[in-house]
């Protein structure tokens, strides 16, 4: 008997397994036959000299120095390092801000009340619009700039928050770090767009509790809080890796990104194709690495139930 069980469970291991690779097969397809040649040619691209000619460019590696466009990038150009480290904390500020977020929104669409599945969709909305055409549209889109002019003008008068504001920075203690914190809360607009997506994984997470736990909780005398914390918390906290990880990743890409505009910059208006692919790389490793760590990070404090 326990054999036959093992048989069905590897079995149905197995099917999961060829669902998930017949899943991704599409993109490792398409990654495979267009992406490969550009990435190596963009890594030999970052050693070399690239001499642009008519209609064609030849490129004629450094004999000197092999990390030339590197050196240049980080010691000669002055803007990319520092660049480089204000996406950093702004990647990790808005990234932590979309996640507590969209967790607050998912336990709120989780509750049972009357017009939930509009209230969901209209959640779900920012998804589709930061998404192919529809990206182009929002972000150039002159009704939703102005409604926030608008909604700016209607709103006058003293707020909460421009009275912290002057007051800490009056104080001068830590007034870098306050100003971009509220940097995050002015832009919650940006939050909510880029909620989506996470919204619906912690959705799909939290109908999976039983609501027995929550019974067995509340007969032990834990209140709502409590049970948040030692019911919720708990059984989600395995999807705080995937949605962190994603929410890096997205904000990497932003149109936004000042990094993405320096690259930019240099390879459309100063033509140097060798220094921008080396700080494109160079931005991918900071990325990688970023996600990696915090990725260990994570998976150290969360739970995996079988």
């Amino acid at each position: 008997m326990k054999k036959d069980k093992k048989k069905k469970v590897v079995g149905l291991e197995k099917q999961k397994a060829l669902a998930g690779y017949m899943f991704i097969a599409p993109f490792i397809f398409g990654f495979l036959l267009f992406m490969v040649k550009p990435l190596i040619q963009s890594l030999y691209m970052s050693f070399c000299d690239v001499q642009l000619g008519p209609a064609k460019f030849d490129m004629v590696l450094f004999k000197d120095n092999l990390f030339e466009n590197y050196r240049w990038s980080l010691r000669v150009d002055p803007e990319f390092t520092s660049l480089l480290g204000e996406e950093l904390l702004r990647m990790f500020l808005y990234s932590f801000a979309i996640i507590v977020f969209s967790l607050f929104i998912a336990v709120i669409l989780n509750q049972e009340f009357k017009g939930r599945a509009l209230v969901r969709a209209v959640f779900f909305l920012p998804v589709i619009l930061s998404s192919g055409v529809m990206l182009g549209l929002e972000s150039n889109n002159t009704l939703i700039s102005t409604l926030q002019n608008t909604v700016e003008e209607v709103t006058t008068g003293a707020s909460i928050t421009d009275a912290l504001k002057t007051i800490l920075r009056n104080t001068g203690v830590g007034v870098r770090a306050y100003e971009t914190v509220f940097e995050v809360i002015d832009n919650i607009y940006d939050v909510a767009l880029a909620s989506g997506m996470q919204i619906i994984i912690f959705l799909s997470g939290l109908q999976t509790i039983p609501k027995s736990m929550y019974e067995a909780a509340s007969i032990e005398g834990c209140t709502a809080w409590e049970s948040f914390w030692k019911v919720t918390f708990p059984s989600i906290s395995g999807l705080f890796l995937v949605n962190w990880i994603y929410t890096v990743v997205d904000f990497s890409m932003r149109s936004d990104n000042k990094v993405i505009d320096k690259i930019q910059d240099i390879l459309q208006a100063k033509m140097n194709y060798g220094a921008a692919s080396a700080m494109s790389w160079m931005y991918f490793l900071v990325i990688a690495a970023y996600v990696g760590l915090s990725s260990l990070i994570i998976s150290k404090r969360v739970y995996y139930y079988d």
